[in-house]
């Protein structure tokens, strides 16, 4: 239609960036991970969070290549495209695309679960539905706003995580810590070398989040400048965060007792004494309804550019004259995380994302390996070629430490994408035999 834009605004600056990512980097896991990662490797908690935050940086380079060299909406799918064809940006755009929807319908069931039946008391689906609504309405009215939102709420979370480890160390000061703990590595079940990777695996899952801020590339003012400083820059910031964590919540809490918690850093809390329980709900509240928000803004960024690019129906690239956001994208990302939250199934779905997330990973490395066969005229980040290969060994072996149930569960997901990777496959080739993706596949070809 004339008049109508067809292009997302430019009004992300690379502060904003840098938040956006640090906020769904630290997200809500952290406040539950530690106890995990105490129990699969001991007490040494700060090695396997070291670990995973070389893993994640090695794949996260291979981000911040594909973003400056093909700064467009659609990010991971996009990528998958280019180097791989259609039916693989379809396989790829789907697996973040469930994994977007179903974190968002998890979060929305955690926003209306225990941390705020701490608060008030208040029926489970009214709180869902006002939640999601609220947080559809905020990425509607721009990604300006959405993001200074997620400043804030990412300060919140970055001030709660700031005060375990000033409490931790006045534990440590006061002599009421061991710091012996540090050091302890394996568990009964598991040597020292095993134990970390254990570890490992768990704590990589807290880094993710940093693949959704690609999503936004098109929406960067200098996406070539900003994007490897923010990544980096959030990535490092929240690595040095977590390491810190593991370093004095094993110190100052046992190692059985910070596995058996649920709440391990409500333990730091209690033990330094003179903070209010109440306090970290609060923080843990803010901490899941960012977390929120930054997804349903990936997942609504990525249908977008799915669509754009023919894998999705062309209605999801309809954006809000004046603000130029995708406010049908938005709609529908947020109705099926809706739908998700209310009936129940996000428990099952949950426990595959990480799984649906290597494919991804997996997918993206490969292209930024591929993609080297075709350079571009513009300067963008370059990663040296062993790192793409490491990031990608990485998945591989992150593959073989998910357990079978959650293969049985996440292949049925695999297997919806590839059948909307075939079916658009069919229907590009019927009714559009030259279309702008396969021609632009063809000349990518050597």
């Amino acid at each position: 239609m004339a008049g109508m834009p067809h292009s997302l605004k430019r009004a992300v600056s690379t502060p904003l960036l840098y938040f956006f990512i640090l906020g769904d980097v630290l997200g809500a896991g952290v406040y539950v991970l530690i106890g995990s990662v105490a129990q699969a490797s001991g007490g040494a908690v700060w090695l396997p969070l070291a670990v995973a935050l070389g893993m994640a940086t090695l794949t996260a380079a291979s981000y911040a290549e594909l973003a400056t060299k093909y700064p467009r909406a659609g990010g991971s799918a996009h990528y998958a495209t280019r180097a791989l064809g259609p039916a693989a940006g379809s396989l790829v755009g789907f697996c973040m695309l469930a994994a977007g929807v179903v974190s968002v319908g998890a979060l929305a069931r955690a926003f209306a679960g225990d941390y705020l039946q701490a608060l008030v008391s208040a029926p489970t689906a009214v709180v869902i539905v006002v939640f999601l609504a609220a947080l559809a309405a905020l990425n509607i009215r721009g990604i300006k706003e959405s993001l200074r939102a997620n400043v804030a709420a990412s300060l919140v979370e970055l001030s709660g995580l700031v005060l375990i480890i000033g409490l931790g160390a006045w534990i440590l000061l006061r002599g009421d810590a061991d710091p012996g703990r540090l050091t302890e590595i394996g568990t009964a079940e598991h040597g020292p070398v095993a134990a970390v990777l254990a570890g490992t695996v768990l704590a990589f899952y807290s880094f993710v989040g940093f693949e959704t801020s690609v999503n936004l590339a098109e929406e960067v003012r200098d996406p070539r400048r900003s994007y490897p400083i923010a990544l980096f820059g959030a990535l490092l910031t929240a690595g040095v965060v977590y390491v810190l964590v593991g370093v004095v919540a094993s110190a100052a809490v046992p190692t059985d007792e910070l596995a058996r918690s649920s709440g391990p850093l409500l333990e730091v809390v209690r033990r330094a004494g003179g903070v209010p329980d109440r306090l970290f709900s609060v923080i843990a509240l803010v901490a899941v309804a960012n977390g929120a928000l930054l997804t349903g803004i990936m997942a609504s960024r990525l249908a977008y550019g799915m669509a754009r690019d023919g894998l999705l129906p062309a209605v999801l690239t309809r954006l809000l004259p004046g603000r130029r956001t995708p406010w049908v994208a938005v709609v529908v990302t947020s109705g099926a995380s809706l739908a998700l939250a209310l009936t129940g199934e996000v428990a099952v779905l949950a426990e595959t994302l990480v799984l649906l997330l290597l494919v991804v990973f997996a997918a993206v490395n490969c292209s930024v390996l591929l993609e080297r066969r075709h350079p571009v005229d513009t300067d963008h980040f370059r990663v040296p070629t062993l790192v793409p290969w490491l990031a990608l060994a990485s998945c591989l072996y992150l593959f073989t430490r998910i357990d079978a149930e959650i293969w049985e569960r996440g292949l049925i997901l695999v297997g919806l994408g590839a059948v909307l990777a075939l079916v658009n496959g069919l229907r590009t080739r019927r009714a559009h035999p030259e279309s702008r993706i396969t021609q632009a596949v063809k000349t990518m070809r050597p």
